[in-house]
């Protein structure tokens, strides 16, 4: 057991050591401490069934080692420290899990906060340009069956905005697609609105 245990920490040091990030490194070495702690404590526990403790202590009273009352207590005791073990072990694991999914999220968060603002810069920019082909495609008769590209993509601001140059017969389009997706009351409002003013 214990030249296991000098190899897993041979294996896990070499592991850590080989990363660029000291960031990196001393978080790995964290989870390694962790794991290790785990690991110890479920070699430390003892895992034997009821049945098979019942089967030992019986054949002590049959050998007159023990009485059949100390026998019945001395299996109960086991049987309750085992599974107080067992408890404690499964919350250490639930928070060695907890820990990991928290430092996962804290590294994970800002960067998915500065993509999603990368992106939404990206579409306000473009915008502009495809409300002007949207436009340009609907006057020439040309295009899909939306009259609004990307349509399902668009905030409530941006559908309306498209809506002034649109035809009654495109609004209605626009209204039906609106309707079986997202059902925006603002937009639908703005499009009958538009339609009433034609």
């Amino acid at each position: 057991m214990a030249t296991a245990k000098k190899g897993s920490k041979k294996q896990s040091g070499g592991s850590s050591a080989g990363r660029s990030s000291p960031r990196g490194a001393s978080a790995a070495g964290r989870g390694d401490k962790s794991v290790e702690a785990f690991r110890n404590a479920l070699e430390r526990s003892l895992v034997l069934s009821r049945d098979r403790l019942q089967e030992a202590v019986d054949d002590a009273v049959k050998r007159g080692r023990m009485t059949q009352s100390d026998a019945n207590e001395l299996v109960s005791r086991l049987v309750t420290r085992g599974r107080q073990q067992t408890d404690d072990l499964m919350k250490e694991l639930e928070r060695l899990l907890e820990q990991a999914r928290t430092e996962v999220e804290s590294r994970v968060a800002p960067a998915r906060k500065r993509v999603e603002a990368a992106a939404k810069r990206a579409r306000a920019a473009a915008d502009p340009a495809l409300a002007e082909a949207d436009r340009l495609r609907r006057r020439a008769g040309v295009g899909g069956s939306s009259p609004i590209s990307g349509y399902d993509s668009l905030n409530a601001t941006q559908v309306k905005s498209r809506l002034k140059t649109m035809t009654p017969a495109d609004l209605r389009k626009v209204r039906t697609q609106e309707k079986r997706g997202k059902a925006r009351k603002s937009v639908l409002d703005a499009i009958e609105k538009q339609l009433t003013s034609k």
